[in-house]
């Protein structure tokens, strides 16, 4: 039996001469648009090429008066396009072609009218010192609320845009739109991760990611310096490996147990050890604990199945000095002496550093005991540990 198209549906495909491999191919560089270092670079490029283009833009985040404009161009000058800071700095402003109807596609002309269009002083300051003549666009506005402008620009010797055109664009719209979502949720996930990781770094805890080959994925700064120094724990061949060889098989031991708990979909578990030091200093306290697969998570080897945070209990606090002086009003140097008696110091040896006399540093004492409400060191420096300024 032959099968009959939709002229209909066939119409924009055989007007642009974009078969179905060719418009797969575009949607699949649009969802993976967000990955890119570039979000959708390779998208608009195609885009640009199969509408005859010499612009396509899309404005991630709508310039204003406080802040700068995020766009991202495919032209015939490659990601950047001329007159982009200036756009940004005054003519958007000028723009008329903004407000559009939500998910739908509409050319400048529709919008505005061309005397209008060709009148206005975004056109004639900006657009057409840059060739510009005719703009199709599209605002997209997801369910979570993002807003983002799609537009696509001609020079003054190529016709205005057809409906054929129109119609390929308006079945993009969906799918970018998707994408657009997709990608602010990925940055929203990367954001609360770089705020953790600053958090975990600065309490000075050493994070090491594993694979469920028990290959090392990511390292923060307080694992590279720990590791750096070989002095407990170090890397070999690619993989961690304790100094001593009973300590060494009992982590490796829990290391494989934790490989086991990541394939179960049950809460992460915990295993704790310490590490005895070849230099002789304080034993390492470090903790393991299993990423448990969720329901959905697909097959993946370079997944982090577990994560190994190591303690350090000799490395000195990074506690921030304004910090500390915004959370209990101690003068500069109330605060100096507390950071000292933080990281372990007595009150004599914190003297000495700091260059005062003893008599000096009891007086900052009795201020800060005062200012605090304890009456203790030991209990001034378990309140200085505990509360938020080393997350500062």
């Amino acid at each position: 039996m032959e099968v009959t198209q939709n002229p209909a549906s066939a119409g924009p495909f055989a007007q642009l001469a974009l078969s179905p491999a060719e418009f797969s191919t575009l949607l699949g560089q649009i969802y993976q648009g967000p990955m890119e270092q570039v979000p959708w670079g390779k998208a608009l490029e195609l885009i640009r090429r199969h509408l005859r283009a010499n612009y396509v833009t899309l404005i991630l985040r709508s310039p204003a008066a406080d802040r700068q404009g995020l766009m991202v161009n495919a032209s015939e000058h490659g990601t950047t396009q001329p007159g982009e800071v200036s756009y940004n700095n005054y003519f958007y402003s000028l723009d008329p072609f903004v407000g559009l109807p939500s998910d739908r596609v509409v050319t400048i002309d529709e919008h505005l009218g061309q005397a209008a269009w060709c009148g206005s002083e975004l056109y004639q300051q900006f657009l057409h010192p840059l060739g510009v003549r005719f703009v199709l666009g599209a605002d997209l506005r997801t369910d979570d609320g993002v807003e983002c402008r799609f537009r696509v620009s001609r020079k003054m010797d190529a016709p205005d845009f057809s409906q054929a055109e129109k119609a390929l664009c308006t079945a993009l719209l969906p799918h970018l739109k998707r994408a657009v979502d997709l990608h602010s949720r990925i940055d929203v996930v990367e954001s609360e991760r770089n705020i953790c990781a600053s958090a975990i770094n600065r309490m000075l805890v050493g994070m090491v990611m594993i694979d469920e080959a028990g290959a090392i994925i990511r390292t923060n700064a307080a694992a590279d310096e720990i590791l750096a120094a070989r002095d407990g724990i170090r890397i070999a061949m690619g993989a961690l490996e304790v100094s001593y060889g009973q300590e060494n098989r009992r982590f490796q031991r829990l290391l494989r147990q934790s490989m086991i708990a990541h394939r179960s979909t049950a809460t992460a578990g915990a295993e704790a050890m310490s590490i005895t030091r070849p230099s002789g200093k304080a034993r390492l306290g470090l903790l393991i604990r299993s990423i448990p697969l969720s329901e959905w998570s697909e097959d993946n080897r370079r997944r982090p199945a577990c994560a190994i945070f190591i303690r350090d209990p000799e490395r000195k606090s990074q506690a921030s000095r304004d910090m500390v002086r915004q959370l209990f009003d101690f003068t500069p140097a109330e605060t100096e002496l507390a950071l000292q008696l933080a990281n372990g110091l007595t009150l004599d040896e914190s003297a000495e550093e700091l260059g005062i006399s003893k008599n000096t540093a009891r007086a900052h004492l009795r201020a800060i005991f005062s200012k605090t409400g304890v009456t203790r060191q030991a209990k001034l420096v378990r309140m200085l540990l505990g509360s938020v300024v080393s997350l500062g």
